[in-house]
């Protein structure tokens, strides 16, 4: 049994439905409920809940930035050159414009964070087992 099971309960948002959109950008299943999805306020918040070993590709926010504010579970967080940091619930991450990054639960836990995210997001290569399986 995977730890922080009650996150695919939902923490404090509701869990979305499956991930669909992005799959393709991820390794494993996630889940997105998005909270704010206006097009005329120039920021997205969504609620991204991953399943034990789940995590999303390396890639870079342009003319933006992305807020990680953790909710619940453990995970990862590692941009490009730097040592990953390992996250739980109430940890806060700032991600500036043109960093490139990724993000995810760790093995054997839920993780859950809200994503609050400006600018146009590249999506690039998936983050190796090797370097993942090392953490």
């Amino acid at each position: 049994m995977a730890k922080f099971e009650e996150v695919k309960n939902g923490v404090i948002f509701p869990v979305g439905e499956k991930n669909e959109a992005y799959a393709q950008y991820f390794i494993g299943q996630s889940y997105l409920n998005n909270l704010i999805a206006d097009p005329e306020v120039n920021v997205g918040v969504g609620n991204v809940t991953f399943e034990p070993g789940c995590r999303n590709n390396w890639h870079i926010h342009h003319d933006g930035f992305q807020l990680l504010l953790v909710t619940g579970g453990e995970g990862w967080y590692q941009e490009e050159g730097k040592a990953a940091q390992f996250l739980t619930a109430g940890d806060v991450v700032v991600t500036h414009d043109g960093v490139k990054h990724w993000h995810g639960a760790a093995k054997d836990s839920w993780f859950e964070h809200l994503a609050i995210t400006a600018g146009t997001p590249e999506w690039l290569e998936p983050v190796s087992d090797e370097l993942y399986n090392q953490l």
